[in-house]
């Protein structure tokens, strides 16, 4: 059986690997201008969480895990910072940022229980 976080990590590099393919998976329904600009700000994003979803995914239990489980969680962060207040204003705002958030909070407990299952 995988390790939560393996699970958690392949289920965002499968949603990140979406957004590469079509950004408009998110696009859509974080209200923003569907641009070039846009799409390919999109891509950049889908592309660093594949890469994180894939590493996660892969990590051996231990520091290696907790490093890619860290950035994984400071990433989300980050993306839920930037929606929440570029965002602001729109309907789409609370639903994205707390999205993000979720993400991270989800990977944060998955490495915890696998810390606590000594998996």
């Amino acid at each position: 059986m995988p390790s939560s976080t393996a699970v958690v990590g392949a289920a965002t590099a499968a949603y990140s690997a979406a957004l590469v393919l079509a950004p408009g998976v998110l696009i859509g329904p974080a209200g923003l201008a569907d641009s070039r600009d846009t799409r390919t700000l999109v891509r950049s994003l889908g592309v660093r969480d594949t890469a994180l979803g894939l590493a996660l995914a892969v990590a051996p239990a231990g520091r290696a895990r907790w490093l890619f489980v860290a950035a994984r969680v400071l990433a989300d962060c980050g993306d839920a910072a930037a929606f929440g207040t570029g965002l602001a204003g729109r309907p789409t705002r609370v639903p994205v940022a707390a999205g993000a958030a979720a993400w991270g909070l989800l990977t944060l407990l998955a490495g915890v229980r696998d810390e606590r299952a000594g998996r």
